[in-house]
């Protein structure tokens, strides 16, 4: 097979919604090949090492097949393994970030007309 761009692969492999929001990260330096920061022109081949940061989440995926199109999402799954130490290391920063959320919970609903003037009131006081 003949080697892809990497921010095509990344698109295909259903890692960003849209190949400029993976050229984003890949020039942003989200994406590395085998450990180097890469352009979104970088072709990538079968056995590379992938490693991916979204947010708060990385992955470090082996390239196992090569696509220029987006298909379905579990064809997409056959682009790519993510090894033990990836999915371990992004389930436990999972729980993690679960554990630390400060916000508390969110309202059962918006405040009311009544509510919303004795919030108006409190925030100019300060």
């Amino acid at each position: 097979m003949e080697p892809v761009r990497i921010d095509k692969w990344l698109w295909a492999g259903r890692f960003y919604k849209t190949r400029s929001l993976a050229a984003q990260a890949v020039n942003g330096g989200h994406v590395a090949v085998n450990g180097n920061k890469v352009k979104p022109a970088r072709l990538v081949q079968v056995g590379d090492m992938l490693e991916i940061r979204q947010g708060f989440v990385a992955y470090t995926v082996q390239v196992l097949a090569l696509s220029e199109r987006r298909g379905p999402a579990v064809a997409a799954r056959t682009l790519y393994e993510e090894t033990e130490a990836s999915q371990s290391k992004r389930e436990q920063m999972l729980a993690e970030r679960k554990t630390l959320n400060l916000q508390g919970s969110q309202p059962d609903r918006r405040p009311d007309k009544h509510e919303r003037r004795k919030i108006r009131q409190f925030l100019k006081k300060e």
